[in-house]
């Protein structure tokens, strides 16, 4: 006997395969085990059970094809902008606890003063 077949209502499901079903549970999964709150309120109290649940009742909405491709895609890039800025506002923090320095402790870039023949 096939165990997705005992799921409720499994012909209504709005994915074409079990094995895309069991892949998109996987990830909404793991989105609860990082800490994303569900979807539906539930008696269940593990993530992959709250997963399969919240697919079944058609609460979990997912891309497919060159939507998830694009949708990726954008993701990636806003991850790299977000990246970029916090390493610029930890470039601009550094510089200005530079200049918050003591002033009195300066740097001397200029040549030695050559010895006169005098001394």
């Amino acid at each position: 006997m096939d165990a997705l077949s005992l799921l409720p209502d499994y012909s209504k499901l709005s994915t074409e395969s079990r094995s895309r079903l069991v892949i998109i549970t996987a990830q909404r999964a793991r989105q609860l085990m990082q800490g994303a709150r569900p979807a539906l309120p539930t008696k269940h109290t593990k993530p992959t059970t709250i997963a399969l649940e919240e697919m079944l009742k058609g609460k979990i909405h997912f891309l497919v094809g060159k939507e998830a491709q694009k949708a990726m895609k954008d993701a990636r890039k806003q991850r790299e902008r977000e990246l970029e800025k916090l390493t610029m506002a930890q470039v601009a923090g550094a510089d200005a606890a530079e200049i918050k320095k003591d002033p009195s402790v300066v740097a001397d870039d200029s040549k030695p003063a050559e010895a006169s023949e005098d001394d």
